[in-house]
């Protein structure tokens, strides 16, 4: 599956060049829809603004479709107050965390189109002048945007089109290294994103047929928590979200592997999707590690949520410093990439 990581890794990188915090996903949606449809596949917006793809499937088995899913909204900022100083406060979108944005740049989007540059900084950041920088608790209210405009008042940045509500997008700053690292913000999920792109091509390539109906569906809301509550086409009884595998301590899973969760704050996933999720990386001969993620929450409970009557599971390549400056490699890719295969079924 080595070149297909390869594919994965390049449509990733592509994505992440797209601003899509969640509320803003317009773009990047548009760009999935596209290569999915460039693969050869039948892809349709949903109302909500996702992404919704056939990917074929043995017609023999209509009443027992599978449904993956992976999201591309990413965590962000939103214009909350113009400041008299010219600077602006921001809200949070999904569970972006000051401490971790300080001194990043941002772009930020107005209703009338103009885009632009500036920085998150600490309320009076220099070191120089202020003696309680190092005290002072980093929080949306103790940082501002100082925009990369000659503007210092109110009636400056209103003049510039900058209101409140418009989107603050931060720097994904991506990049490979040579030794298969992908270091870059939002890789949750657009990784995965990327990973289910690999996995069509494969089937595309490889004229390969999945044993069983086959969907993706890749949401615009899941850092919010209600990306996967969209519809779930007809036929479908089983759902797994496509998202990252948690790195850090009390968890085994590293970079290197793919992370299959056993259980997370929503609670257990279907015990028998998690066993033939660990059967098929045995196959596979796929590096893994089963897990259980104190704080986490994903696309497929908000569809459990919505009502559906299906079972669920959850993996995805792992990943260190979640809602951070994140990294992964491309050997979980891989990984995740062949649990996919020995799981779908292919003919």
């Amino acid at each position: 599956m080595e070149r297909y990581t390869d594919f994965a890794v390049e449509k990733t990188l592509e994505l992440l060049s797209i601003d899509s915090p969640t509320g803003y996903t317009e773009g990047a949606a548009s760009w999935v829809k596209e290569e999915f449809t460039s693969l050869g596949y039948l892809a349709e917006f949903t109302g909500k603004g996702g992404v919704m793809v056939f990917l074929g499937g043995d017609g023999e088995e209509l009443d027992n479709g599978l449904l993956l899913e992976a999201h591309t909204d990413t965590l962000g900022g939103m214009v909350s107050e113009i400041k008299a100083n010219g600077r602006l406060k921001i809200a949070p979108l999904g569970g972006m965390r000051a401490e971790n944005g300080e001194a990043e740049n941002v772009k930020i989007y107005t209703r009338d189109g103009n885009v632009y540059d500036g920085t998150l900084q600490l309320c009076n950041a220099s070191v120089h002048v202020n003696g309680s920088y190092g005290d002072t608790k980093r929080s949306f209210d103790t940082t501002e945007v100082v925009i990369d405009e000659d503007v210092s008042d109110k009636d400056g940045v209103k003049e510039l089109g900058i209101e409140v509500g418009d989107i603050v997008a931060f720097d994904p700053r991506a990049r490979v290294t040579s030794s298969g690292y992908i270091k870059s913000r939002f890789l949750d999920d657009k990784l995965s994103v990327g990973i289910l792109l690999g996995f069509a091509k494969y089937l595309a390539d490889e004229r390969k047929t999945p044993t069983r109906p086959l969907y993706a569906h890749i949401t615009v809301y899941e850092e919010v928590g209600h990306g996967g509550s969209g519809p779930v086409p007809a036929g479908v009884t089983e759902a797994i979200s496509v998202d990252m595998g948690c790195v850090g301590e009390g968890v085994s899973c590293t970079e290197r592997q793919v992370s299959i969760c056993a259980k997370d704050s929503g609670g257990p996933y279907s015990y028998k999707v998690v066993g033939g999720l660990i059967e098929a990386a045995k196959r596979e001969g796929a590096d893994y590690a089963v897990d259980v993620y104190p704080f986490y929450g994903s696309d497929v409970e908000s569809t459990l949520r919505a009502g559906y009557d299906i079972s669920h599971g959850l993996i995805g390549a792992g990943v260190y410093a979640s809602h951070g400056y994140e990294r992964s490699h491309k050997d979980g890719v891989t990984n995740t990439l062949k649990v996919l295969r020995g799981y779908v079924g292919v003919i």
